[in-house]
This record gives structure tokens, sequence and C-alpha cells, in this order.
């Protein structure tokens, strides 16, 4: 018999795989913006995450809220997602590409080359450089990196980071941290169409229904941060959002009904009592 948490057997999903590593949630969280390291335990226990994104340069640098934050979490358990947030050039993004792979490996992970990818100038939209993002992945890759750049959602830049390597592409729903949602929904289903590597929406979703919204389109992965972190309760809202990415990648694979101009009844006509009956 199935029950509400395991989906019928011909829909059993495949695991998420980025550069060959394989992880069974398709939820990634972050770390940045919790009132609290005990909130951000708790929100990352409660989403059921595999993998957590950690902004390089808060943590070397002592950041406020960013204190002991290696130490709260089980790197036994949950794949560190170093990030180059706070760089604002290629070549920044690639040191703090190098320290971050540094970091994961004096906390056990030995094998994570892992690193996504922010190449920021812009400080009040915080929209991500194309041309330094390319050139940064072009020399990280060279490197050995397994790249996962957070991007516009453009198809073209996309498929040009796909071709020199990236594991993933990122593509934003609207601005970080803005809650708007999938305000580039169309883009976003032009990249997920073309592309042969996981795609991971990445920035702007604010509500569980814009995260099933996100899967529905055929999204690989999420990665949530700013919606959970600063919710009201933030473990029930990152449950809520797991849930919710759940419920959207099932539903893709289920395959949803074609939009119609006009009704189609669901009552069978056979059968019905004529008018002069």
């Amino acid at each position: 018999m199935q029950t509400l948490n395991s989906p019928p057997s011909s829909l059993r999903d495949q695991p998420l795989v980025i550069a060959g590593r394989s992880f069974q949630s398709r939820l990634m969280t972050g770390t940045g913006k919790y009132r609290s390291i005990a909130d951000m335990q708790a929100s990352v226990a409660a989403s059921g995450c595999d993998i957590v994104t950690v902004a390089v340069r808060r943590v070397q640098a002592n950041a406020p809220g960013h204190e002991g934050l290696t130490q709260a979490l089980d790197w036994q358990k949950i794949w560190m997602l170093p990030n180059t947030a706070g760089c604002a050039t290629a070549e920044e993004a690639i040191r703090v590409a190098r320290l971050g792979r540094e970091m994961a490996k004096l906390l056990g992970q030995e094998e994570n080359n892992f690193v996504k990818l922010e190449v920021i100038p812009d400080s009040k939209y915080l929209l991500p450089d194309p041309i330094g993002t390319l050139a940064a992945a072009e020399q990280l890759v060279k490197e050995g990196f397994a790249v996962l750049p957070y991007i516009n959602a453009d198809p073209l830049l996309a498929k040009r980071l796909e071709e020199v390597g990236c594991a993933t592409v990122m593509p934003l729903g609207s601005p970080i941290g803005s809650g708007q949602g999938l305000r580039n929904a169309a883009n976003i289903q032009i990249i997920i169409e073309s592309a042969t590597v996981p795609v991971v929406i990445d920035a702007g979703i604010g509500s569980p229904s814009e995260a099933a919204q996100g899967m529905e389109l055929g999204a690989d992965a999420l990665l949530i941060n700013t919606a959970i972190a600063q919710a009201g309760n933030s473990a029930a809202m990152a449950r809520a959002m797991a849930l919710a990415t759940e419920a959207g990648r099932l539903a893709y694979l289920a395959g949803r009904i074609p939009v119609k101009a006009y009704a189609s009844a669901s009552s069978p006509t056979i059968g019905t009592i004529a008018p002069n009956q």
C-alpha cells in the first residue's frame, strides 16, 4: 500500500547527481541571515538537506552570525558547498574558491572540490557579472573544481558555462533575498530544456508555492536561504520548503495536464438522461 510519504513505484525518483556525487534531497540551504546559530541548526535539520552552502569570506573573517559556524554542523553527514559570496571580480572569486576547498579539507571532506561561484560587483541588486563568472569558471574547472555558477537566467550563458565544464548552472529566480519568486520563469524553462547538467534555481524564492513551481518547471534542485532564515519560524519554513520541493518534483514526474482555452467536462456524457425522458 502506498502512503503519503511514498510515491507510486512507477514514479520513484533517481538521486540528484552533481559531479558524480549522489544526493537524496533536492533542496539545498544556506547558513546566513539566521537570527542565531541554533535557528540555523534546527532549520538545516528540518529541511532534510544534504548540501549546505557556506560563505568562505564571512567564515574566515568571523563575521557576525558566522562565529563557530564550521563547528555547528555535522560535516560527516552534510556536504559543504563553499561559496564565493562577497567577491566582485573573477580574480577574487578564484582565490576564495581555493580557500573554500582547503576549509572543506580541514573539516574532513578531503574529496570536496565543490564551489558555488558568485561574482557580484553590483551592491544594489546583487546581480552576478556574466563575464567575470565565465572567466572564473573556466579557470576553476582547469584547477579541478566542480563549479556551480550563480547566474542571471540567461540561456546562452548557461550553455557556455556548461560547455566549459561546470557541474551545474544556477539561474536566479529573482534578486537575492528579494522574495519576488520566479520572475524569470520563461528563461529558466529554456535553460532547463537545453541543459545536460543539473539546473538549480537559486535566489528569489519566497514561499513553498514558489518552490513547488520551480520544481514543476523541471529544475533539478533549489537553493533557498533567506526565505527560510528570515521566516517567523525558520525550522517550520525549512520543513515546508522541503515538502514543497518534493511535491513539485513529483508533480513534474507525474506530468501535468495541458492548458486549454476551453472547458473539458470531468464527468462522462455516456449514459446521461436525455432532456425528453
